[in-house]
């Protein structure tokens, strides 16, 4: 594929994911699928974790706002939005609005994502739930 092919295929696959159904996610990823990141092997555990968003969230969307492709690999940047309205790894609904950012590369290989690494604002959403507060003094710096 293409690089403009390869950015087609991921702004397919993030309209998808705004979906919330993760049967549909068969098209786009390889059956053994790895998230380095996120530590998930296999298409299957995939749709778990995805599943468990979109059970979190019944209005996350995810937004892309730059994307870059090089070789078999896209690079995209994304916002997060959602309130949180369901369980979250562990932490029960706040009722709270989020909005945090992520990067995500991923490798495409065959017309399928075999690899994906994930980095996101964990340390602001984590804050926005109110699971972390910053201290006074650490509310001082200007980061």
């Amino acid at each position: 594929m293409s690089l403009e092919e390869n950015k087609a295929f991921i702004r397919s696959l993030f309209e998808v994911l705004n979906k919330h159904n993760p049967d549909l996610l068969d098209k786009f990823y390889a059956p053994n699928y790895v998230n380095h990141t996120l530590q998930l092997q296999g298409l299957e555990s995939l749709k778990q974790f995805e599943s468990m968003i979109y059970n979190a969230s019944a209005d996350w969307k995810e937004t892309i706002e730059d994307i870059i492709a090089e070789g078999n690999k896209v690079w995209v940047r994304y916002k997060i939005t959602g309130t949180h309205t369901g369980e979250f790894y562990g932490l029960p609904p706040t009722g709270k609005s989020i909005t945090f950012s992520s990067i995500s590369i991923y490798r495409i290989a065959d017309g399928k994502l075999v690899e994906g690494w994930t980095v996101s604002d964990d340390l602001n959403l984590l804050t926005q739930l109110g699971v972390i507060k910053y201290t006074e003094k650490a509310s001082l710096l200007a980061f």
